[in-house]
């Protein structure tokens, strides 16, 4: 199991129909799985991958 390194959380709204009806919803973040150099197994954002190779700290 990938552990899971990022701390960005679902945000939380409301969908609102035409009759103005508000629905929970939750907006969750983009995680993908990465294998690093080491052979671990980690989720990190997609944001936070994109910082990471810009940076070339992983190859993934």
């Amino acid at each position: 199991m990938a552990k899971k390194v990022t701390c960005k959380k679902p945000l939380s709204g409301n969908r609102r129909s035409h009759a103005c009806n508000a629905t929970k919803h939750a907006q969750k973040p983009n995680l993908q799985k990465i294998t690093l150099d080491n052979g671990k197994s980690v989720r990190i954002s997609a944001r936070e991958l994109r910082e990471l190779k810009k940076t070339s700290k992983v190859s993934a």
